[in-house]
């Protein structure tokens, strides 16, 4: 059907209408959630907020494609786990740059006191602490199963098999249980 305005499809505009309405909803039902899920993979809210953001894009373009998942909640999960793994990737494999960059680059003529070379070896320690804290992967697996998805929708999530995920899963925890009990000792 035409409208007397020209080109404009009356039929198409009602169902974008209708793809902005769902995806609205979507948002009031599920954003708060699916945010603070995201920050706590991300361990940062303006990269959660843009992940977030990222997420309803998709879903937007998706439902306007007249691809609506089944199950909103879920697949909004899936997206935001999957862009945090794939912006730990990306930070991961510029890190590795960093580093070799630094590693080829002409030692300096300073020479540092041994309180400068304590803390900057304690500073670099620090980084590698974090950095391998920072799994995305084992993360989002240990999230998404906190916030009681099950095993074979969190291996759609993070796009491993069920037993892999489940590997994933007891592995990560046990590194947690081990690295809070180590902590506890040093107290």
């Amino acid at each position: 059907m035409t409208s007397p305005l020209g080109s404009v499809d009356v039929a198409s505009v009602q169902r974008s209408a209708q793809a902005d309405a769902l995806v609205v909803a979507a948002w009031a039902d599920h954003h708060a959630e699916v945010y603070a899920f995201l920050v706590r993979t991300t361990r940062d809210p303006e990269v959660a907020e843009d992940l977030l953001q990222e997420a309803y894009l998709r879903l937007t373009r998706e439902v306007r494609a007249d691809r609506t998942p089944d199950n909103v909640r879920a697949w909004l999960y899936r997206v935001g786990a999957n862009l945090a793994v794939s912006r730990g990737r990306r930070l991961s494999a510029a890190l590795r740059g960093i580093v070799r960059l630094r590693s080829t680059d002409a030692p300096t003529t300073t020479t540092l006191t041994p309180e400068a070379g304590y803390l900057q070896r304690e500073g670099r320690a620090a980084l590698v602490g974090v950095l391998a804290d920072l799994d995305p992967g084992a993360r989002a697996a240990l999230l998404l199963s906190s916030e009681g998805f099950s095993g074979a929708e969190i291996a759609t999530a993070i796009g491993r098999s069920e037993a892999a995920t489940r590997t994933l899963l007891c592995r990560t925890r046990v590194r947690v249980r081990s690295r809070l009990e180590s902590a506890e000792a040093v107290r």
